[in-house]
């Protein structure tokens, strides 16, 4: 199991940990289906009233994808297979307020799980980057999800300057997209504070406050979403070109925190 989960029946909260230490917490194919049978499962788990969502150790919240994972891809030019598309909690229909508590480094793939987060807690040491314009990728899925989240000043550098710089947990609090910063060992307890006062309110007020704030903005997801596939097809170099800047990624100078 890549996904460990502990529920605490007194006050309502389940905490999910991404634990894949050593890969930084990347998602496999494994744990996307984990992710995705975990959200469903709290959909018919009453004592489950709120989440949050972490990683296990304290160097990466998530660093997207695991790039040992090889995901088929039909030919047709108008169809991808995203295997990241079904980890998050809005994408099974789950409307339990999730809180992200972030350690470390949360990087690509991660703003899929971030995008269907409620609010973030993130640790001082924290940072946030989207590498893909590095490594010859658009970033489509992610950079949609932040604009969400973020003035679109913002996550268009940090969507288009990859590895080159990455977002502090100060910088990322100053613009919106960390509600709370919290010392490193305190960032569970703070992420689970508050999702402990959430799972203290009447359940259904609360998942209909989640589906109604969601609502606000679902539309604008969903047709921004639609239109990634394209993009994906139209700018990503052939998979020998990413993976020849991958092999000399080492030889990258330290990136630049802001």
């Amino acid at each position: 199991m890549t996904v460990r989960t502990e529920r605490d029946g007194a006050s309502g909260v389940a905490v999910v940990t991404l634990d894949r230490e050593r890969r930084h917490n990347a998602i496999d194919l494994a744990t996307a289906d984990e992710l995705a049978a975990t959200w469903r499962e709290f959909r018919y788990d009453e004592t489950v009233r709120a989440v949050v969502l972490t990683g296990a150790g304290t160097a990466a919240f998530c660093t997207g994808i695991d790039r040992g994972v090889e995901a088929p891809q039909p030919a047709s030019p108008y169809s991808v297979d995203d295997p990241l598309l079904a980890i998050g909690p809005k994408a099974n229909d789950l409307w339990k307020p999730v809180v992200a508590a972030v350690n470390g480094m949360a990087c690509g793939g991660a703003f899929y799980l971030l995008g269907e987060s409620e609010f973030i807690v993130a640790s001082s040491s924290a940072t946030f980057f989207d590498p893909h314009t590095t490594y010859g990728m658009v970033s489509a899925y992610e950079a949609v999800y932040m604009a969400q989240r973020m003035p679109f000043g913002e996550v268009a550098r940090m969507s288009l300057m990859g590895t080159a710089e990455r977002l502090s947990a100060r910088r990322a609090y100053e613009t919106g997209l960390v509600s709370e910063l919290a010392e490193p060992g305190e960032l569970l307890e703070a992420a689970v504070r508050s999702a402990r006062t959430l799972a203290g309110f009447p359940t259904t007020a609360v998942q209909g406050t989640v589906r109604a704030l969601w609502s606000a903005k679902q539309a604008a997801l969903r047709q921004a979403l639609d239109q990634a596939p394209a993009l994906i097809a139209l700018g990503n170099l052939p998979p020998a070109g990413q993976a020849a800047l991958f092999t000399g990624r080492r030889a990258s100078p330290e990136p630049r925190v802001r």
